[in-house]
């Protein structure tokens, strides 16, 4: 069962709702939130913000270590083209400089933007935003709010939404987007609460709808987030791919003994990285500190990847913990000092009966960021006029390996740069062609349809977590040729079961779960067959029969819809960086692990 792909019956089209407007934004997080606030405060009224759970409940809030921007609060000498070096070698050399020069030019105004409308930031004892080191990054330039940065951003840009009565709509699923490959004229998808079909006619589509971390079976997400929406309905409208293969693999995340009720929900759950920021450090179950041996200056807060790792291989080398991890100890810091800084990380595990000021937290590497996503221009727009993705649900900014707190930045300094884009050339609703109706949305709706209260041999969620194992075991931290071939006929056949599955009414949650099987076996052949395509071994991607880096692959591996079907992918060359950010490239600005001893 593939409810995305259009192809019509015989069968009457069902009833709907229509709704036009000027711009239909696809998801309430931080991403789309701030491009409704730019739109309407540059005079666009006519926004409509659409969100798959209720107002204000929106994967940004799981973001809790901070918020990149080079303010300078603590190191006056850092500044954005630093940023930028530092975010330009994180991932590798090939992210797009224009992009990344964008989100770190902007990033101090909006942190003062943000500060200016009432987000509660950790301040210094002066009363300055206060600033945190993080992984990789040459100075202290995280801005923090506590370790619930997200779910603080989040309710100081819904606040402001609300102020400008911005429209939403809550608990509406976006099954297709109504496009001839050129142009997008809408989308099409469903209430959650009522089962009821909506036709959107809309001039402008913001995909800000997130990623596809959860295709694997131990990440950060929850399970009905991050499954692929934004990337596979971008694909499916004629949009193109882009460095899928590029999954950040968090180091630290709940490692857990599955049996037990009370743990068993929290495996995989992130760990932020703040932890580590405030001086967390990691030991084997040997004792040892291991990261001596893998990053002697840089320690645990070394890049993601070499972090996640190092984790790994002390577990493959038998120096695991009880359920698989590593110990992430910060109990040499005092009491007061974690509750003060580290406050939703201390209330969890206090809630597990494990108190972080006396005791290790057990941590192993975890799906966390896909790097990858939609291809988008300078201003986030795609290969399709009028469809913009931005926030998680558009690639370029992080390439190969995203920088810790350069998530948040992205989604705030993108809102803005499509909403000034959309608001320069708004041109209302527009009409969608009779053609796209009639080949389009009728099929797509009566496919749709017919999905619900069909009987079937195979449970769709015993297939999403099928895939999601195949994935962690054929495209996961380490990966070669024989697995990733092997996990792409794995998931053909799985695939074909697809077809044959039992799915209850439009207000269950097996018909919500249908729609993101369709859109995560998209996502998961993109991250597959990329990482088959990408020869060699790049920050996030590591491939043991491939382990060297090769300066030949400094490119992207993209991928556009085909007229006959198929994913095939192309390369991308790569753009030079600014010359100010080649000279901070070249001054070597660096983290030195022991300024926090």
């Amino acid at each position: 069962m593939d409810p995305s792909s259009g192809i019509g019956s015989d069968e009457a089209v069902p009833d709907y709702e229509r709704v036009d407007v000027s711009v239909l934004i696809i998801g309430a997080g931080a991403a789309g939130a701030r491009a409704a606030i730019e739109l309407v405060d540059r005079g666009v009224d006519d926004v409509l913000v659409l969100g798959k759970r209720g107002h204000g409940d929106a994967h940004t809030t799981w973001a809790r270590g901070g918020i990149n921007g080079a303010l300078g609060t603590h190191d006056p000498e850092d500044d954005w083209a630093i940023h930028a070096a530092d975010t330009l070698k994180e991932g590798h050399f090939i992210n797009d400089p224009m992009q990344v020069e964008t989100v770190t030019k902007g990033m101090p105004d909006r942190l003062r933007e943000l500060d200016e409308g009432g987000m509660a930031f950790s301040r210094t004892d002066d009363g300055e935003i206060d600033q945190r080191y993080f992984g990789a990054q040459s100075f202290r330039r995280t801005a923090f709010a506590g370790d619930h940065t997200g779910e603080s951003l989040l309710d100081t840009l819904v606040e402001q939404a609300q102020d400008r009565e911005v429209p939403y709509r809550e608990n509406v699923m976006i099954t297709k987007l109504l496009s001839d490959g050129d142009r997008v004229y809408g989308a099409a998808g469903f209430d959650m609460d009522s089962g009821e079909f909506v036709l959107f006619n809309a001039g402008n589509v913001v995909l800000a709808a997130g990623g596809y971390a959860a295709v694997y079976n131990r990440h950060t997400s929850r399970d009905d987030e991050n499954n692929g929406d934004g990337p596979a309905l971008a694909y499916d409208a004629g949009a193109t791919l882009m460095d899928m293969e590029f999954v950040q693999f968090h180091p630290t995340g709940m490692a857990v003994d599955e049996d037990d009720p009370d743990w068993s929900p929290w495996s995989g759950r992130l760990v932020t990285e703040a932890v580590r920021g405030e001086g967390g450090r990691l030991y084997n179950a040997d004792g040892e500190r291991f990261m001596e041996r893998y990053s002697p200056d840089q320690m645990e807060l070394d890049a993601r990847d070499v972090v996640a790792r190092a984790i790994a291989a002390e577990i493959a080398a038998g120096r695991g913990t009880e359920h698989g991890g590593v110990y992430l100890d910060i109990s040499h810091r005092n009491e007061a000092f974690i509750k003060e800084r580290l406050p939703r990380m201390y209330e969890r595990f206090a809630d597990l009966g494990v108190n972080m000021a006396e005791e290790p937290v057990e941590v192993a590497p975890t799906a966390h960021y896909g790097m990858g996503g939609v291809r988008v221009d300078a201003y986030g727009e795609t290969d399709v006029d009028g469809l913009f993705a931005i926030g998680e649900t558009m690639a370029g900014v992080h390439g190969a390996n995203r920088l810790g707190g350069n998530s948040l930045a992205e989604t705030v300094v993108y809102g803005v740069i499509a909403g000034e884009r959309i608001a320069d050339r708004i041109d209302g609703p527009g009409t969608i062609p009779d053609a796209i109706l009639g080949s389009v949305f009728e099929p797509h709706l009566t496919d749709l349809a017919a999905v619900a209260d069909q009987g079937g041999t195979h449970e769709v969620e015993t297939l999403l977590a099928e895939l999601r194992d195949l994935m962690w075991t054929h495209a996961g931290i380490l990966r070669d040729d024989s697995s990733l071939r092997e996990g792409l006929d794995r998931l053909a056949d799985l695939r074909e079961r697809a077809a044959d599955v039992r799915v209850g009414s439009r207000t269950g949650r097996s018909f919500e779960f249908a729609v993101d099987l369709g859109f995560s076996l998209v996502v998961a052949e993109a991250i597959l067959r990329g990482a088959i395509e990408r020869t060699e071994s790049r920050g996030a991607h590591y491939r043991t029969d491939y382990p060297e880096t090769d300066d030949d692959w400094c490119r992207n591996v993209a991928f556009a819809p085909a007229d006959l079907g198929g994913m095939k992918p192309h390369t991308v060359p790569v753009a030079d960086p600014s010359a100010a950010v080649q000279s901070a490239l070249d001054a070597g600005y660096e983290l030195d692990y022991h300024q926090l001893e």
